[in-house]
């Protein structure tokens, strides 16, 4: 459930929209009362040393914030980094609007003409993957909670007081939260991050599981290196049947 507080100084509300084992979500602004933006705060962590924590903190914003950096560079959609305070473990970012792919897709599917909607999406969804892994990034938790649908985009310069927005026809797919992501050659590492996504797929989205192959295709079309991927992704998933086996 969100929250709403305000900052030690009075200046910015916060309005806390998610809690995880490592960061703080909230929706707040940047610069500008118009500039929407996300802060991911990584507070301390009382059960480690307190220079144990600092330097975890200070490595783990940095590496956030330089794949996302690097991701864009790449011509990924990915949200924007506005500022970083290592030391304090904020990272402040461009706010998406609009919803996760777990959010939207099931209902998607249920309207009239949708299964050609989420097609789209699926194919969509596997470029920007492909995209991804080209670049050599690993994002770490490929869940379709970690792919948002952007309904709405904003227009013009940053510090812009005027403040227009323009509507995604048919949603723009974005990878967020690269918090356990890594740079990464290996094709084990990018069938991991496949191989999540499938999970992801086949245990919340059982109607769309069958979708899950455009997918993939779209991510081979994308992807030059993707060969090696999909034959490491046949093992992951030979070894994933067997825990479920074994229990």
């Amino acid at each position: 459930m969100a929250t709403t507080a305000s900052s030690t100084n009075g200046e910015t509300l916060r309005t806390l929209i998610k809690q995880g084992a490592e960061a703080l979500v909230y929706k707040t602004t940047y610069l500008l009362p118009t500039i929407p933006a996300l802060l991911k705060f990584r507070p301390q962590k009382p059960y480690r040393h307190p220079t144990l924590d600092a330097r975890l903190t200070k490595h783990r914003c940095l590496s956030e914030a330089r794949l996302l950096i690097r991701a864009r560079s790449f011509g990924i959609p990915v949200p924007a980094v506005y500022f970083v305070d290592e030391t304090r473990g904020e990272i402040y970012m461009e706010w998406i609007g609009g919803c996760s792919v777990r959010d939207v897709l099931d209902g998607m599917l249920e309207r009239e003409g949708g299964e050609q909607l989420v097609d789209r999406m699926m194919v969509r969804m596997g470029e920007v993957v492909g995209q991804l892994h080209a670049a050599d990034i690993v994002h770490g938790d490929l869940t379709t909670s970690n792919v948002m649908v952007r309904s709405s985009r904003r227009k013009g310069l940053l510090g812009a007081r005027d403040v227009q927005y323009e509507e995604v026809t048919e949603g723009e797919v974005m990878l967020i939260d690269l918090g356990l992501g890594s740079m990464s050659t290996a094709e084990e590492d990018k069938a991991v991050d496949l191989y999540v996504l499938e999970r992801a797929f086949s245990s919340t989205h059982p109607k769309a599981e069958r979708l899950f192959k455009d997918v993939l295709q779209a991510y081979e079309r994308s992807y030059k290196g993707s060969k090696p991927v999909m034959r490491r992704l046949q093992d992951v998933r030979m070894r994933g049947r067997k825990r479920s086996m074994l229990g």
